[in-house]
């Protein structure tokens, strides 16, 4: 048996790639970096073009109707290029809670809009997945309103509906302009992907029928392990630029590639990431496949990918010496993508400690 992509898989991959090189160059990121935009149309555009946002949305609803395997390929490319473009919210968690929990009016309603790239969904299940802080949380009312806060809502800038999680881990979808509805911005370190916060006030809402703490479990394996192949693509650009900066820097006559110590840099990068790629690649594959399997293989992609793309990320600038922290050579970018990842929908140290509680090693 062949344990590799498909041809068709390889095509999507190579698709996306040589989209993003066109319409996603590093002057556009920090363009869209400084100038703090929820949305670049351009890059956006071109995804759709590609088909990314129909990925997960059956045929039936005019998506593609492929694997999680097929969206982590997608989020290894925009991890590479730091695209600043919605996608983990947009193209992931809200097809998937609609195709699992939705009834089949707000499929219908919202699924093909969702393929088609006609609009932007937010997701805010931080504070389910990975613990609420102070003050925040939602609260699900018996008469169908919400009341409370959700933070570090996905792809919340420029949404025009949002999947939203509730204390008892029940998802509601609500639109973006339902009366008593605040949103705001939230910064974080990652310039690209602008979170947002959102504040209830008996707010009208549209409970998923189907939703329960078993679809929220399953959107926080698909987040996991997408962030985990988001930032092995993000890890694989700083290892690129750092090999090709240590051909090109010139230290007492001679380039700084030749040097060991440079050499040991940059295999020890190599050698770090490149075991997670089977890593991410079977947690995406088990989600479909193997589902009694997901959760834990995903935790295990999440937590690992967080600690090496660290290392990798740090590594990379240790590498380009001062040059490392200008703007002029962007590196931040990506390690601001790493360290975004790494803490989004939970730390490494709290997926591990939910792995273990579900192998039973310690206490719920």
């Amino acid at each position: 048996m062949e344990f590799a992509l498909s041809a068709d898989q390889k095509l999507l991959q190579d698709s996306l790639r040589r989209a993003l090189e066109r319409a996603c160059p590093l002057d556009r990121v920090r363009r869209v970096a400084a100038d703090d935009l929820p949305l670049d149309r351009e890059v956006w555009r071109t995804l759709c073009e590609v088909g990314v946002p129909a990925l997960l949305v059956p045929e039936a609803f005019g998506g593609l109707g492929l694997s999680l395997l097929d969206a982590a390929l997608a989020a290894e490319e925009l991890g590479r290029h730091v695209a600043p473009s919605p996608f983990l919210g947009t193209a992931v968690l809200a097809p998937l809670a609609l195709r699992e929990a939705g009834s089949t009016a707000q499929q219908d309603e919202w699924l093909p809009r969702l393929a088609a790239g006609e609009c932007i969904a937010g997701v805010a299940i931080a504070e389910a997945v990975a613990g609420a802080r102070d003050g925040a949380g939602v609260t699900a009312n018996a008469n169908g309103t919400l009341d409370g806060s959700a933070l570090f809502v996905l792809d919340a800038g420029a949404a025009d509906v949002f999947i939203v999680a509730d204390r008892a881990g029940g998802l509601h979808l609500v639109r973006a302009d339902a009366q008593g509805l605040t949103r705001g911005a939230l910064r974080s370190i990652d310039a690209t992907r602008p979170l947002g916060e959102l504040h209830f006030a008996q707010v009208r809402a549209e409970r998923l029928p189907n939703s329960g703490p078993a679809t929220l479990a399953r959107l926080r394996s698909a987040g996991w392990a997408l962030l985990a192949a988001d930032t092995l693509g993000a890890g694989e650009a700083m290892i690129g630029q750092a090999v090709a900066y240590a051909k090109e820097r010139r230290q007492f006559g001679r380039v700084i590639g030749s040097f060991q110590a440079v050499k040991h840099l940059c295999a020890e990068m190599a050698a770090a990431l490149e075991p997670g790629r089977a890593l991410v690649w079977y947690a995406a594959h088990a989600f479909d496949a193997l589902p009694e399997e997901a959760a834990l293989l995903a935790a295990h992609a999440k937590s690992h990918l967080s600690e090496t793309g660290t290392f990798v990320a740090r590594t990379a600038t240790e590498v380009h010496g001062g040059m490392g922290i200008t703007d002029l050579l962007g590196l931040h970018y990506w390690f601001k993508r790493i360290g975004f990842n790494r803490q989004l929908l939970g730390g490494p140290e709290r997926v591990r400690h939910l792995a273990a509680e579900m192998q039973g090693l310690v206490a719920a």
